[in-house]
């Protein structure tokens, strides 16, 4: 008899068992059941979640880092790369986009304390920011670059660079920052709070020459045609990738949604759009 009602009651638990992990009907979500790999739908079997129901998601953009994202004069409305893929990947989430103007300086803290559910504005993945923050998959490639006056002539080189007593303008607290450090030593580096300033300092002549990403000098060259120039290449081989607080549940959704858009074509006809060449890998 004790033998006959163990069995019974390891026959029920497995019945209770199969019943949980069956997989669910076509459109029911799965509910959590990190044992269940059969159900297609359990995000914990490597599935990410594809349809948001309609949920808010907050987007930090700084609104000065063109052609990511900045405030075009003529229509006053805010634009740029950011804007079109956030729309595209809430699109195909199911999600709504809310694009919330935040200040580079403390957008780490503020990422890591869940004050927003994503940033764009062309952040520059690193194992540092890495230890703060989630990131997704990178959506693009990019060296740092010297911008120049148009007709600056003394600037041609890195050597011309270094050996000269030329300022160069930066960002506080990014990779272009560290790297102009590096290459002409802090006294000769001029700091700004918002991207943009920095290029304004060197249109008005205070600052000789920005260190700055690829993709963002060509924003400002098109915004200032025959105005500014490239002189030469710093780094290359660096990513740009979205930001998320710590273990955040939108990671692998963004992930998807961005692949998605790799594969159609739309990544690239954005990209195209705003940094003038595609962004998918040339091999």
């Amino acid at each position: 008899m004790k033998r006959l009602a163990v069995l019974i009651t390891f026959v029920s638990v497995m019945g209770l068992v199969l019943t949980a992990c069956a997989p669910a009907p076509a459109g029911t979500p799965c509910p959590p059941c990190p044992e269940c790999p059969e159900c297609p739908e359990c995000p914990e079997a490597g599935v990410p979640l594809t349809d948001l129901g309609g949920r808010e998601v907050t987007i930090a953009v700084e609104n000065a880092y063109p052609p990511f994202n900045y405030i075009d004069e003529a229509s006053g409305e805010a634009v740029g790369w950011d804007y079109d893929v956030g729309r595209a990947i809430c699109e195909r989430l199911n999600c709504t986009p809310v694009f919330v103007e935040a200040a580079w300086e403390g957008l780490f803290e503020a990422m890591a304390a869940g004050e927003y559910d994503v940033a764009f504005d062309g952040i520059t993945l690193t194992l540092a920011r890495s230890l703060k923050v989630d990131f997704s998959d990178p959506y693009v490639e990019y060296g740092q670059v010297i911008l120049v006056r148009a007709d600056e002539t003394e600037i041609t080189d890195e050597e011309s660079l270094v050996s000269s007593d030329k300022t160069v303008g930066t960002q506080i607290g990014t990779t272009n920052e560290i790297a102009a450090i590096k290459l002409v030593g802090e006294d000769r580096v001029v700091s700004f709070d918002t991207y943009d300033m920095p290029v304004v300092a060197l249109l008005s002549g205070d600052v000789d020459c920005v260190i700055i990403d690829e993709v963002a000098a060509i924003g400002f060259m098109r915004e200032n045609p025959d105005k500014l120039k490239i002189a030469f290449h710093v780094t290359t081989g660096e990513f740009l990738a979205l930001a998320f607080p710590p273990k955040s549940d939108l990671v692998e959704p963004f992930n998807w949604a961005m692949q998605e858009m790799f594969a159609d074509g739309t990544m690239d006809e954005i990209c195209q759009k705003w940094l003038l060449r595609p962004c998918s890998p040339s091999e």
